[in-house]
């Protein structure tokens, strides 16, 4: 465990740490997976590793069924994945991941946030070499595991060596998660399910690769800039190279 895993282990309360906020986003994920191939998880593996993360998010089941249900009627909006990308107040960079069906609304959203915190935003992919892209899974770990071995045997599908472990009290369980070329989720997906391990949730996320240190004070600023951006509906997940606290 090392980068990534300080860095996800720092950001993921702030990333989830809204209820409402969180099920808005999922509902969004659900709606892009349906309308690409269709509302049967069993047929679906794209919605079936939402649904996993949905389960463990505590998204209710019936909210999972209306969002299923809402994404195959005629009236529901085409969303797209665009991301923003710039600098904020003392050189940090932001990257900022959204799912928007008004892409007008959701730039002048973002860069108006930009603008109030003096920061510029950039060009999409002007700071792609800043951030790692990454598939990430989920899922309940064994009790009998060797995750050496487990490892090895994903080297064929560019999965990292470093993994995250994580013990929910409240669930008594252990879940792993484990990152790799994006490229190479749905051959990722499909290993782990004939494997046979459970409730695999799967999503993309990006982990800076140059952390930047940042006094009390610049923190609170960029934390206030990236609260900002979370506000919006169309924001999914803000990203920064700050270097978590300590």
């Amino acid at each position: 465990m090392g980068r990534a895993f300080e860095y996800r282990k720092a950001t993921k309360m702030k990333r989830w740490g809204h209820m409402a906020k969180t099920f808005t986003r999922l509902g969004k994920q659900i709606a892009i997976a349906v309308k690409a191939s269709g509302p049967d998880p069993d047929t679906n593996p794209t919605l079936r590793s939402i649904i996993a993360t949905c389960k463990r998010e505590n998204m209710p089941k019936d909210n999972i069924e209306r969002a299923i249900k809402n994404a195959m009627g005629k009236d529901q909006s085409d969303y797209k994945e665009v991301t923003y990308e710039g600098y904020g107040p003392h050189g940090i960079a932001v990257f900022v991941d959204t799912l928007t069906d008004n892409t007008t609304r959701t730039v002048a959203d973002v860069r108006s946030v930009f603008n109030k915190f003096s920061g510029n935003l950039g060009t999409t992919g002007s700071l792609s070499f800043l951030f790692d892209h990454k598939c990430v899974f989920t899922f309940k770990k064994p009790a009998d595991l060797d995750m050496d071995d487990l490892i090895l045997e994903l080297i064929d599908f560019n999965v990292d060596d470093e993994f995250d472990e994580n013990y929910d009290e409240e669930k008594d369980e252990t879940t792993i998660s484990i990152y790799g070329d994006p490229k190479s989720y749905a051959a990722i997906q499909k290993f782990l399910e004939e494997k046979g391990f459970e409730e695999i949730g799967g999503e993309f996320t990006y982990i800076p690769n140059d952390l930047k240190d940042v006094d009390e004070e610049q923190r609170a600023t960029i934390d206030k800039m990236v609260e900002k951006l979370e506000e919006f509906d169309d924001v999914q997940t803000v990203y920064t190279n700050m270097k978590p606290e300590e």
